[in-house]
């Protein structure tokens, strides 16, 4: 392990457009829960299977079911909105949540990176927002949001607190408090598409890297696992806690904790490494 992190330690100080690519094993070092795996919350028993209730025409026609699942397991009350967030609803500011759940050593090492002008984006399968809590700034959210929220007549924006506020109502569906609309999550639900500009930039930023790490991620979901053919760079790394089945394109693959993986790296400046 320890010769596969010095490895790692050497590609990343050779690089200066890295580019992070991370799925729900990310997060789950954070104390959150992922879906598809055995503990996940694909394996759980609800009155509805959450692949329907996630889905596009379940929130249609029973927005009440699923604002019930998306309270209790998706929009987590110790999750904060993410410090750059410059967006409020009615009210202000989502600061007020507990702050329980917070960004892990990941998350730290490629704020990190960012600022020292190593990395030049994160693209994330996630929906908690806590790359950009750690400080990143180029975060590409494939899947959305649970900061944003928009009432789906007059498109009114409202931060995750504001939705938090109706978990306890007999009947949990916010509304908009301007026009009466129904407010929707911003998050990619089954039968909905990625958001186009999120996919381009993404693409674009996979596409000039020179160095791209993919971590806590299968690789199974689609459209997001096939971005990796788009990337020309001169390394792949993987790092997972389980084997996964794109390993053999890698030229380093690190299986474990991808928070004390990258924990132990040392973060130089890109104008440092140039001059040595």
């Amino acid at each position: 392990m320890e010769e596969k992190i010095r490895s790692l330690q050497a590609l990343i100080d050779g690089a200066s457009k890295i580019v992070f690519f991370g799925g729900a094993g990310v997060s789950t070092e954070s104390g959150l829960k992922d879906f598809r795996s055995q503990d996940g919350l694909y394996h759980e028993h609800y009155k509805y299977p959450p692949e329907t209730i996630l889905s596009h025409s379940f929130f249609m026609r029973q927005p009440e079911d699923f604002y019930r699942f998306y309270f209790d397991k998706l929009l987590v009350g110790g999750l904060a909105a993410p410090k750059s967030s410059g967006q409020t609803g009615l009210p202000a500011g989502g600061e007020r949540l507990s702050g329980v759940i917070e960004p892990n050593a990941a998350h730290k090492k490629l704020a990190e990176l960012e600022a020292a002008g190593k990395l030049s984006a994160v693209i994330t399968q996630n929906i908690d927002g806590l790359h950009q809590r750690a400080g990143s700034r180029k975060v590409f959210e494939l899947h959305g949001s649970i900061h944003r929220n928009h009432c789906m007549s007059c498109g009114h924006f409202f931060d995750g607190e504001y939705l938090l506020a109706h978990r306890d109502a007999e009947k949990p569906v916010p509304h908009c408090p301007v026009c009466g609309g129904i407010i929707k999550p911003d998050v990619v639900l089954y039968e909905e598409g990625l958001d186009q500009a999120v996919i381009n930039g993404a693409l674009e930023a996979i596409e000039e890297a020179d160095l791209l790490i993919i971590g806590g991620t299968s690789l199974t979901v689609y459209p997001a696992a096939g971005f990796i053919r788009y990337y020309r760079g001169n390394h792949l790394v993987l790092i997972n806690r389980d084997a996964t089945g794109q390993d053999e394109l890698a030229d380093l693959v690190i299986h474990g904790s991808i928070g004390e993986i990258l924990g132990k790296i040392r973060v130089s400046k890109a104008s440092e490494v140039r001059a040595l």
